[in-house]
């Protein structure tokens, strides 16, 4: 093992930071930011309910197959210039969308703006740990971290307010002042890296990419679907477990793969990766089923419910400065078990949720589960990387945000599939109480016993909403046991310094 270069400090650090996350905030915000508008656009687009939802499946399939060789372009091409590229990539992309004209228009243009965007959030956090020094890295991983997580959050609140204040297309539009702000910080300020060159592994990447496009299809395509019980879904399945099979024995056996199968020889990182594709289930599921509960039992416009949510990320902002500056000085696995136990605990709090309750627990609930993962997410981000040799980061960031974005497909699509079923499940066995032999409907509701239309509907209304209630209930129970079942985890991290110190001693230019 090569001992690592002595760290040399690079000027501008902050213009660099701020032009770095708001690179990485327009992509981010990107996840989420267009989902509310898709009712719009259906009809702009001359899309049908089915074919619309190609506008979000097309960025994330193409996002996730050309996240995993981030590391390679960056190696080959320069990693500054990469980034570049990138970030001008997406911002003309996301003008394209804006002007789209048709289904077919958009789709094409969304997906060349997941092939551009995907490198952005890896080659973010590489820079972020390149520039600071490991004394800071709590820091610069807290700053990074919560560019990452809140963006989500705030992403349909502000798709909604500017498709209802403007239009649907400034979804996009608004790309472009923050893609040229980004890049001329970067492009004045970001250092040059050395380029290595190394040759390309096609087989892998074609096995790889086979593998995260089927799966990332099968989990978005789904639920409009019905599941299994479509052929497609099948072909997906069957498609993305040989290309994930034949991908793990390739990179077994064979040489010069694109990702150096090394990198999971570091514990910290194949520990983290695990902890970051429970964090992805958690973050984006919960995200997927509060909006349409505060919109359907509640009856929330879409601006309020995205003010009942800013206080989540308001916690995690809180969480992250502070973590930051505690992540040097406590033990990070303790910070990484509190994490989990607020986070089990607040979704505790969300399984005791119902239609007669205001406001207040919803977002008590939501400030503990921002606390919670700001606690997780930063020292996680900073100590799988500790021990990790530097010529590794960029694939291994690669790597970390491609399983946090594959935990938060399957999180999304589990949540929706047990929602849809529990709700089938416990409206039946709740409509079988309304029976005009049931003395309790008689002394209640003696016209709905007696088969009364009107009172009938009333009791389905109430049957309907309980039911989805009940099943709102079950999902934040389900998400409460995965998270409890992940504490465990963290004894297998190891603190950086029991790791040989050469190998993560000192951060410094690749």
């Amino acid at each position: 093992m090569t001992t690592p270069a002595p760290f040399k400090e690079v000027p501008h650090r902050g213009l660099i930071t701020i032009a770095i996350m708001l690179a990485t905030i327009m992509q981010v915000l990107d996840t989420t930011i267009a989902n509310v508008a898709l009712p719009t656009m259906t009809g702009d687009l001359g899309a049908s309910q089915d074919t619309i939802t190609w506008v979000l499946t097309s960025y994330i399939v193409a996002a996730a197959i050309m996240t995993p060789v981030t590391g390679w372009l960056s190696d080959r091409f320069g990693r500054r210039e990469l980034f570049l590229v990138s970030i001008v990539g997406f911002t003309v992309t996301s003008m394209l969308c804006g002007l789209s004209w048709s289904l077919e228009s958009m789709v094409a243009f969304r997906v060349m703006q997941g092939l551009f965007g995907a490198a952005i959030v890896p080659l973010s956090q590489t820079f972020l740990l390149d520039i600071n020094p490991k004394e800071r890295h709590g820091s610069a991983m807290a700053i990074w971290g919560a560019g990452i997580m809140v963006g989500p959050i705030i992403g349909p609140t502000l798709g909604g307010w500017l498709t209802e204040a403007a239009n649907w297309r400034w979804v996009f539009f608004i790309n472009l002042p923050v893609g040229i702000l980004a890049f001329l910080g970067c492009a004045g300020y970001l250092p040059r890296i050395p380029r290595r060159l190394r040759g390309f592994d096609f087989f892998g990447f074609a096995m790889l990419s086979l593998g995260v496009g089927a799966l990332q299809l099968m989990l978005d395509r789904g639920g409009e679907v019905d599941w299994f019980s479509a052929a497609e879904i099948w072909i997906e399945l069957g498609l993305a477990i040989t290309g994930f099979w034949v991908f793990v024995v390739h990179l077994a056996t064979g040489r010069d793969t694109f990702i150096d199968p090394r990198i999971f020889a570091d514990r910290n990182f194949v520990t983290g990766l695990v902890f970051i594709f429970v964090i992805g289930i958690i973050l984006l599921a919960s995200l997927a089923l509060l909006p349409p509960m505060l919109s359907r039992l509640f009856n929330h416009s879409t601006v309020l419910t995205g003010l009942i949510m800013a206080p989540r990320g308001v916690g995690t902002m809180i969480s992250m400065i502070l973590v930051g500056r505690l992540v040097q000085k406590v033990d990070a696995r303790v910070l990484v078990v509190t994490g989990l136990a607020l986070t089990a605990w607040s979704l505790y709090d969300m399984a005791g949720f119902s239609p007669q309750m205001d406001d207040t627990l919803i977002i008590w609930s939501g400030v503990i589960q921002g606390l919670g993962l700001g606690l997780v997410f930063v020292p996680l981000s900073t100590i799988a990387f500790a021990t990790l040799e530097p010529r590794f980061r960029t694939d291994a960031a690669a790597l970390f945000s491609l399983v946090r974005n594959i935990g938060s497909s399957i999180g999304i699509s589990i949540v929706t599939v047990l929602l849809t079923r529990n709700t089938q499940i416990n409206h039946a066995e709740l409509s079988a109480a309304i029976s005009p032999f049931n003395p309790n409907l008689s002394a209640l509701s003696p016209a709905a016993a007696a088969g009364n239309p009107t009172a009938l509907a009333q009791f389905d209304q109430l049957v309907n909403q309980q039911a989805l209630m009940i099943s709102y209930v079950n999902d934040f129970k389900a998400m409460m046991l995965v998270t409890l079942l992940a504490i465990p985890l963290a004894l297998l991290l190891r603190k950086p310094k029991a790791a040989g110190a050469g190998a993560s001693a000192a951060v410094h230019m690749d």
